[in-house]
């Protein structure tokens, strides 16, 4: 037990799958930043949309 605690203390596989995953996070986190970046501005034109239509309705 003790052997196969340290060979997994001693692996870079793990050190690559966390560096993996930290990419990943950090990418899906930039999508959904600029996903509601341009949500706000669209709801914000379709809104405008709306009060041009209801004024002249």
């Amino acid at each position: 037990m003790i052997d196969l605690l340290k060979k997994l203390y001693l692996s870079d596989k793990g050190a690559t799958a966390v560096e993996y995953g930290l990419i990943l996070a950090l990418i899906a986190l930039t999508v959904l930043v600029a996903i509601a970046g341009v949500a706000n501005k669209t709801v914000g034109m379709w809104d405008d949309v709306s009060n041009q239509v209801t004024e002249v309705s």
